[in-house]
Parts: C-alpha cells; sequence; structure tokens
C-alpha cells in the first residue's frame, strides 16, 4: 500500500551559474511548489536543498539534489530511505529536449528518454518504477551543442511559454500528492 507521504523532487545544477538555465526547470518547478505549500528548502544531507510540510493536510518533502544533474540518484534514495518511501511515493520534475517548451507530460514509469539525471536515478533505484514531469524544453541547437544548448539561460521571450509549463508541473505535483499519479495524467497529459 502507498504511503500518504509524497516526495517531489526537481532536477537541475547547483550554483548561481545555472539558475536560469534550461537544465534547471526541475528545480524552478520545485521552487513554485515550495511557495506555494510555505516550505522552507535548506541544505540538508543527501547532499540536498531540502524541506518538509504538509500540502492540503498531506506530508510533503521537496529535494533538489545538489549532485549535479548527473549524480541525482544517491540523493533521491537517500531521502526515499529517511522517509520510509517506495519510488511509487516519488514524483521527478525534470527538463525534456524532446518535448517542444512549454509542453509537459506525466508518466508512471518507463525509460529515462536519454535524460542523464533520471537515467542515474533509475540505475541508483534499480527500477524505472518511478512517476515523473517531463517538463518541454525543445531542440534548438545544432548538431553537437545539446550541452551548451540545455546551460544556456532562457531568453526572455521562451520565459513567457516556460513559466505557465513550470507552474503546470506544479500544479500536477500538488494533484499527485491529492490524487495520484493517475489523476494528474488524465488532468494534464492533454495534447497542445
Amino acid at each position: 500500500m502507498a504511503s500518504s507521504k509524497r516526495l517531489i523532487v526537481g532536477l537541475g545544477n547547483p550554483g548561481a551559474e545555472y539558475e536560469q538555465t534550461r537544465h534547471n526547470v526541475g528545480f524552478m518547478a520545485v521552487d513554485v511548489l515550495a511557495e506555494k505549500a510555505k516550505i522552507t528548502l535548506s541544505p540538508d544531507r543527501g547532499p540536498a536543498l531540502a524541506g518538509s510540510g504538509r500540502y492540503r493536510g498531506r506530508p510533503l518533502s521537496l529535494v533538489k539534489p545538489l549532485t549535479y544533474m548527473n549524480r541525482s540518484g544517491s540523493a533521491v534514495r537517500h531521502h526515499m530511505k529517511k522517509l520510509g518511501l517506495s519510488s511509487r511515493d516519488v514524483l521527478v520534475l525534470y527538463d525534456d529536449l524532446n518535448l517542444e517548451p512549454g509542453v509537459i507530460r506525466i508518466r508512471q514509469k518507463g525509460s529515462s528518454g536519454g535524460h542523464n539525471g533520471m537515467q542515474d536515478i533509475i540505475d541508483v533505484l534499480g527500477s524505472d518504477d518511478i512517476p515523473r514531469v517531463r517538463i518541454g524544453i525543445g531542440s534548438n541547437f545544432s548538431r553537437g551543442r545539446q550541452v551548451d544548448y540545455v546551460l544556456s539561460a532562457f531568453q526572455d521571450d521562451e520565459m513567457e511559454v516556460m513559466e505557465p509549463a513550470i507552474k503546470n508541473a506544479g500544479e500536477a505535483s500538488l494533484l499527485f500528492i491529492r490524487e495520484g499519479i493517475v489523476a494528474a495524467m488524465n488532468r494534464f497529459n492533454k495534447k497542445k
């Protein structure tokens, strides 16, 4: 039986130089959630920025791993163990090059789709049975420039599209907390 506790993990890279980059939309979505749920994130073992509270009476923990994107799994495992959660009680938020900017897609489980942060979580946990919200950032880069693209900041006009997507990722997370992953999928996995 699933726990009533939920852990929401946003993926990104630590440091001011990465704050507004495409690769950090998972961090941005967790920041939106923290504000809405009035949860303060502070340094925690893992290593991560983490905080706990309640949302509509349900226990909620938020985590932003500080291990850099490609090593996110250890921080996720640490907080799952600390909270006594299974992978089904976790929701991971991260960027996706395969989705148009502003589109979000929610999945119950599956492959990493080539995302190194999600792949590390799958590898460390030994399972791909992990709910996730993929936030589209598009793939507007020339061959061999993927790293530069994901580590570059959004332009102002791009943020007009991304801000609603980041808000929707937060809203989907809140629905996951209240009603579960299927309800979140049914509401937010609409064709654009």
